[in-house]
This record gives structure tokens, C-alpha cells and sequence, in this order.
């Protein structure tokens, strides 16, 4: 951020919040319009659904990263009825290539780094950047950081846009890399209960259920060892000769 202040001005200040509110915008617009109308299709309610979900999104933005939510995911999606077989199958496929979360990112930022870098895009070059960020996000990997390295990777390989603007947004990114984890971590619920009922296995009554908190998940509690039976210390026999006392 210090670089760009000191070649770029102090508006480039203003530009870089720009696009954080921006990303942030496209994101709760995508959730609440894109994923809300399709659990609205399977009669849920996506709220509900990230109420439910609350504990997952802190550890999301405490780490970054959606991957230390996946256990969580795939524990709470079993217990709203959901297939053990279609979760094991959807939600790891979908952490490698249903990042929406990440396709919104690379997009908005290539875009970005266009406008800072005075690069002209035409609208055919534009639409051919988004079709390939589209095909970048898939299979990035989803730790920390993950988006970035991607975009670095997509700019030098297309060439249209320089790859050096991308310390631009080097020092922004941190505050977009939660918003794109919480984004993917999203999809993939809805994924998975849209394929469940593609599948035809989903019972929407029980997910409002569990997602209303009325059947809580049970807390399973390791059973511990009974102690066991405690052993007398070895004591050595005596082993001194036997004699007759003398009278």
C-alpha cells in the first residue's frame, strides 16, 4: 500500500476501497440473490442456513481460509439428512471447483488492475478475461492466499494485462480473502443440498428443522477406559534357608 501511495497518490487510497466495497457488494448480492433464489427453489431459507452455520464462518475469518470448516460442513450437512455418500462426494469436488467466492475476486480485480495500469480492454477482451479467471478459480487451492497467487498466475499467462500491477492489490487482499472464503464456503452448502435434491434424497422438512434448531446435533462424547485394576508391587519371596531352632 506504501508503494502505490508513493507513486500513485493518495487517491489511489480512495480507488483500493473502491474495490474492497465493490467485492464486498457483488458478494452479499451473489449470496442473497444468486444462492437465496436457488434454497428459495428447494422452499429453504438461506439465512436460516447461515445461522446454522455460525461457528463454521468464525473459524473462516479467523483463518482466511474455508478449509478448517470443511469437517464442520460435511458433520451438519449429514445431520440435516443429507446422503453421507453426496456429501463425501460433493463438498471436497466443490472446495477445488465450485469457488464462487473466488471467480467474483479474480474478475473484479483483473478489471482493476486494467483501470490502474491504463490498459485498455475492449469488450470482447473483457469477456474473454472473465470467461478465463472463471476457469482459473477452479482448482485453486484453498489455502489462505490462494485467489492471489491464481491471479498473479492468469495476468502473466494472458499478457493483456501486466502482471507487475498486481502489487497493487498485494496490500488489500487480506481484507478481501475472508469475503472470498465465506463466498466459497456458501456455495458449497447450497451445492450440496441442491444435488441432494437433484438426487431426489433430500427431506426439506428436516434441514428447516435442524437449520431452525429444532433437532439439535447430539454431542458425541468419547467413551474413556475404565481405570485398570491396580497391581500389587512385585515383592521377591524370602528366600532365606529354613532352620530349626535349637534348644
Amino acid at each position: 500500500m506504501a508503494f502505490a501511495v508513493g507513486k500513485y497518490g493518495v487517491s489511489s487510497l480512495t480507488s483500493m476501497g473502491g474495490l474492497i466495497a465493490l467485492f464486498y457488494v457483488t458478494s452479499i448480492l451473489f449470496v442473497v440473490v444468486v444462492l437465496g433464489s436457488v434454497m428459495a427453489f428447494l422452499k429453504l431459507n438461506i439465512f436460516t442456513m447461515i445461522r446454522h452455520f455460525k461457528e463454521e464462518y468464525l473459524i473462516i475469518l479467523g483463518t482466511s481460509t474455508a478449509e478448517p470448516a470443511l469437517p464442520g460442513l460435511m458433520r451438519k450437512l449429514e445431520h440435516a439428512g443429507v446422503k453421507k455418500e453426496t456429501v463425501g462426494l460433493v463438498v471436497p469436488t466443490g472446495y477445488s471447483f465450485n469457488l464462487d467466492g473466488a471467480a467474483i475476486y479474480l474478475s473484479l480485480a483483473a478489471v482493476y488492475i486494467a483501470q490502474a495500469t491504463n490498459t485498455h480492454l475492449s469488450i470482447g477482451q473483457q469477456l474473454g478475461l472473465i470467461a478465463v479467471m472463471l476457469l482459473t478459480s477452479k482448482g485453486a487451492a484453498g489455502v489462505a492466499g490462494g485467489g492471489f497467487i491464481a491471479l498473479t498466475a492468469t495476468l502473466a499467462t494472458i499478457g493483456t494485462i501486466p502482471a507487475a500491477g498486481i502489487m497493487l492489490i498485494f496490500g488489500i487482499d487480506k481484507f478481501m480473502s475472508e469475503c472470498r472464503a465465506l463466498v466459497n464456503f456458501t456455495g458449497n452448502a447450497v451445492a450440496t443440498l441442491f444435488i441432494a435434491w437433484w438426487d431426489r434424497t433430500l427431506d426439506a422438512d428436516r434441514v428447516r428443522r435442524v437449520f431452525a434448531g429444532e433437532l439439535v446435533e447430539p454431542i458425541q462424547v468419547a467413551e474413556v477406559p475404565a481405570p485398570a485394576a491396580a497391581v500389587e508391587p512385585f515383592q521377591p519371596a524370602d528366600r532365606r534357608p529354613a532352620y530349626s531352632e535349637s534348644i
